[in-house]
């Protein structure tokens, strides 16, 4: 599905018949395994911050405090104009949920159906294709792909208080748990938490990832570094 976001549809009213039904499998969708309310249930009591780069809001889903997240990357429940000609983004629930019934799926709590003999259709109607209130050019995913991307308010709000929680905790006995994180965007997690490890003699390294756990020597006395899935890791078992 994430390979498919870049592919050039033929029209707006192919290219959101695709994106609605992603949006709504991965924004609206409950997650199918327990792993973020496990993890919730571990530190709902401690001072937590999530930092991430994931964009299906699967965190605050699972009822994590939405003031102790940062979605560095974007949200697939957010549009902005594709020019973008202002710093503004819109949530698309109910016009996501009017695209993909427009294309005969029946909704349900765990995904899309296709009714008993139904005909389901590539494309959407032109008139739910989104465009800008402003400009009237076609909204984008509010997503970073390239310059185009908005930090609206909430963005900058949150970016805010994220640093105030680094501030906060730069002396202290802290764990940087780091969480199947790649080298896609290292700058923003990876590298980051590696260096505030480094420059914290009380704070401690965690890595969980299938393929990608490491530490710089520089800090290996401080890190647990673990090659295992994090959903078996986490909830005790295989789900």
């Amino acid at each position: 599905m994430y390979s498919g976001g870049f592919y050039r549809f033929s029209t707006l009213e192919e290219q959101w018949a695709y994106w609605s039904r992603f949006i709504y499998l991965n924004r609206y969708c409950d997650p199918p395994k327990p792993v973020y309310s496990t993890l919730l249930e571990s530190i709902k009591d401690k001072d937590y911050f999530v930092l991430t780069t994931n964009v299906d809001h699967c965190f605050q889903k699972a009822g994590f405090d939405k003031h102790r997240l940062f979605y560095t990357q974007g949200d697939y429940g957010l549009w902005q104009c594709s020019k973008p000609c202002h710093n503004t983004t819109y949530d698309n629930e109910e016009i996501v949920r009017q695209m993909v019934k427009a294309q005969g799926f029946r909704i349900t709590e765990k995904g899309l159906e296709i009714p008993n003999g139904a005909s389901i259709k590539m494309d959407v109607p032109s008139e739910l294709v989104p465009r800008c209130p402003k400009c009237g050019r076609p909204m984008s995913m509010n997503l970073r792909a390239d310059n185009t991307f908005v930090q609206d308010e909430g963005w900058y709000a949150a970016a805010g208080r994220y640093d105030d929680f680094v501030r906060q905790n730069e002396d202290t006995f802290i764990l940087y748990l780091e969480l199947g994180v790649g080298m896609n965007t290292p700058g923003i997690i990876k590298y980051n938490f590696w260096q505030q490890t480094y420059q914290n003699p009380k704070a401690r390294y965690v890595c969980i990832n299938q393929k990608e756990a490491y530490a710089p020597r520089e800090i290996a006395h401080q890190s647990l570094c673990m090659e295992a899935d994090i959903a078996t890791l986490l909830c005790g078992k295989n789900v």
